[in-house]
């Protein structure tokens, strides 16, 4: 099944790309990273229209968005589904396509399957590159555990994966995809406030930084001094007769 055939409801755009011109609600980005083969593409379909589907072609590193409202405000979210990546030679394998949609992203999900453990090695390793790509940044990011269902096969304890999320200082959710849709809308909500409250945070100093004081016109002070003149002789031709 192709996933643009299951995702009528969903808005397919580009990073940049331009939309109507009216007034847009606030933009939220948030790209899902993780290894291959660990549910990220179910989780952002998930997420986006509440359903699950159990088969997809490759991942090409599609784009969606869709219209969430977070604390009584609209917001536009994107989601960026990224490639699997995998560890060579004891670092990660990115290459810059995913380097690109870690830098555009507000925020991210770092996704691994309880199912594989070597997906969970991945999670330190892309944390750090995260944040040497956001340098100075807080970006927020949300371990999720997906696959939480299949414990008959499970290679990773839910514990290990909260150790390691509070090492880190990240927010950690154990999902199953194909199950439950409470805790990936959790997860992705928690970085929608997180990112919302950051831009209401700093847009005040970005407006006062970017506004350049109208300069006063030469005549200003002479239009006040006539202004004052006029409305007084008014008064006193009214008090006079």
């Amino acid at each position: 099944m192709r996933l643009t055939q299951s995702m009528c409801t969903i808005a397919e755009c580009a990073p940049g790309g331009d939309g109507p011109a009216t007034a847009r609600p606030r933009l939220v980005k948030i790209a899902v990273v993780g290894g291959s083969g660990v549910g990220k593409t179910a989780l952002v379909v998930r997420f986006l229209t509440r359903r699950f589907i159990g088969d997809y072609e490759r991942n090409a590193g599609n784009l969606y968005s869709r219209h969430i409202q977070v604390d009584g405000e609209m917001l536009a979210i994107q989601v960026q589904d990224t490639p699997g990546v995998q560890i060579h030679e004891h670092s990660l394998d990115c290459n810059e396509q995913l380097n690109r949609c870690i830098r555009w992203a507000d925020a991210l999900v770092i996704v691994f399957s309880i199912t594989d453990y070597k997906s969970f090695e991945l999670l330190s390793h892309l944390y750090h590159h995260v944040r040497q790509l956001h340098p100075g940044s807080m970006v927020p990011v949300v371990i999720v555990a997906n696959k939480a269902d299949l414990l008959h096969i499970k290679e990773v304890e839910p514990q290990q994966g909260l150790q390691l999320a509070n090492m880190l200082g990240c927010t950690f959710y154990e999902v199953s995809v194909s199950e439950n849709y409470n805790n990936v809308f959790n997860a992705f909500h928690l970085l929608c406030k997180e990112v919302n409250k950051q831009q209401i945070t700093s847009t005040p100093e970005r407006r006062r930084t970017s506004l350049i004081p109208r300069p006063k016109s030469p005549n200003m002070q002479d239009l006040k001094r006539r202004f004052k003149q006029a409305l007084s002789a008014k008064v006193r031709t009214v008090t006079s007769v």
